[in-house]
């Protein structure tokens, strides 16, 4: 059910690929035309590997080997029509790039047929996301958030500037936007867990280490070398500890995962590790919201640049 992490790769280098790609120097981009019942336009798909090639193509993503990261770009094809959406761009920094994350409502409208908008959230994430998207139902199996991963890190570092606290637009597609009147912030999420399967194919979770973090102001100039350290075991009585840090037990947001009988299934985080049990998955999530699925601040825009992954 879930392979050690030297069966993808070597021990640590795991880590090593993540941080590898997680300087966002390069990118490369699908070009994909829309319907042209919804305009025809061209639009870019943006991922964080390669050297600035833009590939014409309405093929399904596919990862290139040693590449771990995913952006939520991503080819939709609805009711037969072809859109687009792309909430996370290259943006030059010095003489590299970094990843800019946004949040933005998308609007797809064809008289007769399609009417919907949607609240997009900007996101980075180690995993993948299934393409193309068919529909806006139960958006937490669409992606596949995390990779089995063995050892115990010590510490999440990466640089970011923020724009935060808009106000929460609720788009689902299946009525109109409706602000919701309360603030919304960027979060980095990474949690590591120990998974197990059950005879009847359900799938469960300690959590054993986490690195959670809302950004609740706006960071202007960036800030180089932020570093989480990864707290052990259960933290709930820690002074730092907020309620969005804790178990994910809500059905909006809880993970799903391919179980051994190739079944979609909920991931159930039930309870907190002893602080030395070993971990054989990682989750690891930028987002440019701490909102559920088609909820946001429009407006937020998290920047990030060389990710990496400290191991002890």
């Amino acid at each position: 059910m879930f392979p050690s992490a030297e069966s993808l790769f070597a021990q640590n280098s795991i880590a090593e690929a993540i941080n590898s790609y997680g300087t966002f120097d390069r990118w490369s981009a699908r070009e994909v035309r829309e319907s042209g019942v919804i305009g025809g336009k061209t639009n870019h798909l943006y991922e964080f590997y390669g050297n600035g090639e833009i590939v014409s193509t309405k093929k399904p993503y596919s990862a290139p080997d040693g590449y771990l990261w995913r952006t939520n770009n991503v080819l939709a094809v609805v009711a037969g029509v072809t859109k687009t959406n792309n909430t996370v761009y290259p943006e030059k920094r010095g003489d590299g790039y970094c990843a800019r994350l946004e949040t933005h409502v998308e609007s797809v409208k064809v008289l007769g047929i399609i009417n919907m908008d949607v609240t997009c959230q900007g996101a980075m994430f180690v995993g993948s996301l299934e393409e193309p998207i068919r529909d806006t139902k139960d958006p937490m199996t669409k992606v596949l958030y995390g990779i089995p991963f063995e050892g115990r890190p010590s510490a999440l570092v990466f640089d970011y500037k923020a724009e935060v606290g808009h106000e929460v637009v609720r788009g689902t597609g299946f009525s109109q936007l409706k602000e919701m009147g309360y603030p919304d912030y960027p979060q980095v999420y990474m949690v590591l867990q120990y998974r197990w399967e059950e005879e009847d194919g359900s799938v469960h979770a300690l959590r054993v280490g986490s690195a959670i973090r809302h950004f609740r102001e706006n960071v202007a100039d960036w800030v180089n070398g932020c570093r989480l350290e990864i707290a052990y075991g259960d933290i709930t009585g820690e002074p730092y500890y907020e309620d969005y840090m804790g178990l994910n037990t809500d059905p909006e947001t809880a993970f799903y995962c391919y179980n051994s009988k190739g079944r979609k299934v909920i991931v159930e985080e039930e309870g907190w590790a002893d602080g030395d049990v070993e971990p054989n998955y990682l989750i690891l999530n930028f987002l440019a919201s701490s909102q559920p699925a088609f909820y946001g601040g429009v407006g937020n825009t998290l920047w990030l640049d060389n990710v990496r992954i400290e191991m002890q």
